[in-house]
């Protein structure tokens, strides 16, 4: 067996020394949010560009047919990436920087919540669908990296993966996804989850 590469060391050393560094309390708290949204039947909205797009996209699979799979009540959550003839329709009839915040208008609700997912949190069409929900009574949540740019400074809730490599950064994020699915289909299962008074 061939010894593995410095580079490959480089990358796993990283990405662990990351998810050492990642705040728990933050992650608990959009838990909270998630399963508040669960019990009120409020819709989850989700959204993001490229492999942060992707992320947006997974979590739907893992929370409308994994976090709740022996269960008669789902999550309802749709991501905004999905629907690509109307994403493609305010691409080009608009503008790529309206594409999710268009699309919000159309669906969200006051008590709903919003999902951006943004390495740098720079990118300018989740920042304008971020502003949008906070002014119209959603719930927004903010999952980024690097500095976290101005998604951390106006969402109201952010998991902020402090590390400057966007493909580190990703991978956290879509761990953090697979983490919040498997707590809260714990809790709604009923077993008690360490670290919360919840179940």
């Amino acid at each position: 067996m061939s010894k593995r590469q410095p580079s490959m060391e480089n990358y796993l050393s990283q990405l662990i020394r990351s998810l050492s560094a990642l705040d728990h309390g933050a992650v608990l708290k959009v838990a909270d949010i998630l399963r508040s949204s669960y019990e009120e039947e409020r819709t989850i909205f989700t959204m993001g560009n490229g492999g942060s797009g992707s992320t947006a996209s997974h979590m739907v699979c893992d929370f409308n047919n994994g976090a709740t799979a022996r269960l008669a009540k789902k999550f309802k959550v749709m991501c905004l990436n999905d629907n690509i003839p109307s994403f493609s329709a305010i691409a080009n009839d608009q503008s790529y920087e309206f594409v999710f915040e268009e699309q919000l208008k159309t669906w969200m609700r006051p008590g709903d919540v919003v999902i951006g997912f943004s390495v740098s949190g720079r990118s300018k069409n989740i920042l304008k669908a971020i502003r949008y929900a906070n002014k119209n009574g959603a719930i927004t949540i903010g999952f980024c990296g690097f500095d976290g740019g101005r998604l951390k400074k106006i969402a109201q809730h952010c998991i902020h993966v402090q590390v400057h490599d966007m493909k580190i950064a990703e991978d956290i994020h879509s761990i953090i996804i697979h983490m919040l699915m498997k707590i809260l289909g714990d809790r709604l299962s009923g077993k008690k989850i360490k670290g919360s008074g919840k179940k």
